[in-house]
This record gives structure tokens, sequence and C-alpha cells, in this order.
């Protein structure tokens, strides 16, 4: 999958979860969509991205999420 999609995905949800006035739970809600949602190749890939480029592109919110709840998201 092209990875430019899979951030575009991504930081949508972040966008539709940063509105949450507890950052907290956008935060754990944007790992949880990503764990529900998106296939495993999809979340592989995702985390692919992160670690080879520390996560650019990524907005910060949705940054904050797959690195503090990677093992939730991770397929």
């Amino acid at each position: 999958m092209d990875r430019d999609n899979l951030i575009r995905m991504a930081n949508r949800i972040g966008e539709f979860f940063i509105a949450m006035p507890d950052h907290d739970e956008a935060v754990t809600g944007i790992a949880t969509h990503l764990q529900r949602f998106w296939e495993p190749r999809m979340r592989r890939e995702l985390f692919a991205h992160l670690d080879a480029t520390g996560g650019e592109g990524l907005s910060p919110i949705v940054l904050e999420a797959v690195t503090q709840h990677r093992a939730l998201v991770a397929p």
C-alpha cells in the first residue's frame, strides 16, 4: 500500500480525534481505531514507515498514539 496514502489516512483519523476535549482519550481513540479498522498489512506498513523515518509526515497526535500504544496497534 502507498505510504503517502496511509499517512494521509492516519492524519485524517487524528484530525477527528483531536477535537476531543480529553487529550489522553483522543490518543487512545486513535490507537484503538487503527487496531480495529486497519488491516494488519496497513499497520505493518505504518510501523515500517515509523521505524525508517521516525514518523515523517504524521501529525503529532498520531505519532504520539502509535508510539505510546505500539503494542495495541502493532499487528
